[in-house]
């Protein structure tokens, strides 16, 4: 039996991935570095910086992680004064997570520095090549929505 044959480098869902870890590692170096944190604790501030005061459950959705994985990472970022919890005010059992002075402080010096890196990285491109890769990207997620819907449709049937 001859098994079909793949190409990785030609393969979308390898392709993509591999582009995101080169891109995410060569930002991760800047932020790392100086300010010792992780991806995922980088995310998790990115998302607080955003939006200040979130539920840990909105954070993994939003952020793309697992709420255990988010759990422990708001757990090493409390250890660092970057984040608290403080309760929901309807709800004594929920908490909402906000950065703290400290943590905001590294938000607003981290920022324009991964902004200049993404200026720099984009520099790369066209305007062209710049728009076409966001209506790619943009479609595909669409696209997965689309899928992941027919899916769920046919499997309630």
């Amino acid at each position: 039996m001859t098994l079909p044959h793949l190409a990785l480098d030609s393969f979308l869902p390898y392709k993509l991935v591999h582009t995101a870890e080169l891109v995410a590692d060569s930002l991760a170096a800047r932020y790392e570095a100086e300010f010792g944190l992780s991806r995922p604790e980088w995310r998790v501030l990115a998302s607080l910086g955003a939006r200040d005061g979130v539920m840990a459950k909105d954070l993994a959705a939003e952020t793309r992680l697992d709420k255990v994985k988010v759990s422990r990472l708001l757990t090493r970022l409390e250890r660092h004064q970057l984040v608290e919890r403080r309760a929901c005010q309807g709800d004594q059992r929920a908490a909402l997570v906000h950065l703290t002075d400290k943590g905001r402080t590294h938000y607003q010096t981290i920022v324009p520095k991964v902004l200049e890196w993404e200026k720099a990285m984009l520099e790369g491109l066209s305007a062209a090549q710049y728009q076409a890769l966001y209506q790619a990207l943009d479609a595909l997620q669409h696209r997965v929505h689309e899928l992941a819907q027919t899916d769920s449709d046919a499997a309630s049937v």
